[in-house]
């Protein structure tokens, strides 16, 4: 009998990705809604690094963790600091959408949360079970 060289893992990696993309934004809508301040704000930011990787792994589902946690928070960290140049802000009073991507106004604090979302990302991306059959002592 023909093996099958498909794996379903891929599949399976996207669906989780994609359910925890939902999770994550109804998580950050539920924070801004029933929270507010300091709190809110960086909770948010947080989970936004947590969607960026999340987003990350749909669109490579075979990404090392670690791999996904860097690009995550790399892009989070550009996105910030592309704040200091005043374009998002431009983008983001002509568009709302560009105002939830991008943001408005620099803060840094807010590059050491979205460290936290990324950490949080990676450490519940390890402990999930990889598709792969146990090794062979």
């Amino acid at each position: 009998m023909e093996t099958c060289a498909f794996s379903p893992r891929p599949l399976v990696v996207r669906a989780t990705a994609a359910a925890a993309s939902l999770v994550t934004v109804a998580a950050g809508l539920g924070v801004r809604s029933t929270m507010s301040g300091e709190v809110a704000k960086y909770a948010g930011d947080a989970l936004y690094t947590v969607l960026v990787y999340a987003l990350v792994v749909l669109l490579a589902p075979r990404v090392r963790p670690a791999v996904a946690a860097a690009t995550a928070l790399a892009f989070s960290w550009a996105v910030e600091l592309a704040q200091l140049t005043g374009v998002p802000a431009d983008l983001a009073r002509q568009s709302a959408v560009a105002r939830l991507v991008l943001g408005s106004t620099f803060n840094a604090p807010d590059l050491f949360w979205y460290a936290v979302g990324a950490a949080l990302a990676w450490a519940v991306h390890r402990r999930l079970p990889s598709g792969r059959s146990p090794a062979r002592p």
